[in-house]
């Protein structure tokens, strides 16, 4: 088939929030390549609220239920039912790649680097982990098994309906705030997903930027509730705390009114810069969870890398906890925040 030929496309990703987000500009390529096809994504449930809505993406589809995953047979009906003739596997699993090839899907577009790499039939040879380029690149690149080549990654925008606008509003007036203040967020945990800053700097950081007339939220999960609620203490309590009250459309929609947002490397971070708030993260010194793999899509950043070097546990060796993590100083996070809000 050529590549103007596809009229039925599945993206496989069905892991977490940012690398969701970060899959995302596949959709806007394909759509300028495929202009008459039906896109359609496969993630986990509590990823899909987020991306309803995107420019371009026509159907959502779900690997697992909401309390649990699906019977294979159950998942394979459903789609083989859809009739794909491509599939790109931006997150390759052996029983996805099974259910994919069993679905009877002719094209089937994966790494070709796994011991089940035999199951795609388009295969792309790169190593994700050596991070030599940002996810979006790695994502994109599966395109080229289709003969569709990309410059560069394109901006995708989170949608913020009115009904997500509304519910972020009213938390603000819970906490005091007014939409119209330039209130900034800051957002303590990371999923697991990388070293994080510690709760006393995340706090110090909050009473600096709050003794300066800028409110401060600390948002979290529900799991996240003792971190969010540890920074607001270390803020000596001029924070305010916005733990598991918001889904993540409402969280999108909080972020995309606030005047700057302060994170580890996380979902959230990817969030926030797809609905344009100005950003600073920080990144441990390691490789694969280096921001050259993981940074913000954004014009309006900041990053911050910690140096291992200067660690005196990791002596410059591999990274053993968040220690490095405390070598990007309190100073120049804030500095690098008031460089948003005062410009």
């Amino acid at each position: 088939m050529t590549s103007d030929s596809y009229k039925n496309v599945l993206i496989v990703r069905t892991d977490r929030i940012g690398d969701v987000v970060l899959t995302l500009p596949m959709v806007p390529v394909l759509r300028s390549h495929l202009s008459d096809c039906r896109i359609s994504l496969l993630v986990r449930p509590y990823t899909s609220e987020l991306i309803a809505g995107t420019e371009g993406l026509d159907q959502i589809l779900h690997y697992e239920e909401r309390d649990g995953r699906k019977n294979f047979w159950q998942m394979l009906a459903e789609i083989r039912s859809q009739k794909f003739d491509l599939v790109l596997v931006s997150h390759p699993r052996f029983r996805i790649a099974m259910l994919l090839i069993l679905a009877g899907i002719p094209v089937r577009v994966g790494s070709g680097y796994r011991w089940y790499s035999f199951l795609f039939n388009r295969k792309v040879f790169e190593h994700r982990k050596t991070a030599e380029k940002h996810e979006a690149e790695y994502n994109i690149s599966l395109l080229r098994a289709l003969g569709i080549e990309v410059q560069r990654v394109p901006h995708v925008a989170l949608p913020v309906p009115q009904e997500a606008r509304e519910k972020a509003l009213a938390e603000l007036a819970n906490l005091g705030i007014s939409s119209a203040s330039r209130f900034v967020v800051l957002h303590p945990g990371s999923g697991g997903s990388a070293r994080e800053w510690r709760p006393e700097r995340f706090g110090e950081l909050a009473k600096r930027l709050s003794d300066l007339g800028f409110p401060v939220v600390i948002s979290g999960n529900r799991n996240e509730a003792s971190l969010v609620y540890k920074v607001v203490q270390c803020s000596q309590g001029t924070a305010r705390a916005l733990a598991g009250r918001l889904s993540l459309k409402e969280l999108a929609a909080l972020l995309s009114l606030s005047g700057g947002f302060v994170s580890n490397s996380t979902g959230p971070l990817h969030i926030a810069a797809a609905v344009g708030t100005p950003v600073v993260a920080m990144y441990p010194p390691i490789r694969e969870c280096s921001p050259t793999r993981w940074g913000p899509l954004s014009e309006k950043k900041k990053v911050f890398t910690a140096d291992n070097t200067r660690c005196p546990r990791c002596k410059g060796g591999p990274c053993q906890g968040n220690d490095c993590m405390d070598q990007i100083t309190v100073d120049d996070v804030c500095s690098a925040v008031l460089g948003f809000l005062q410009s």
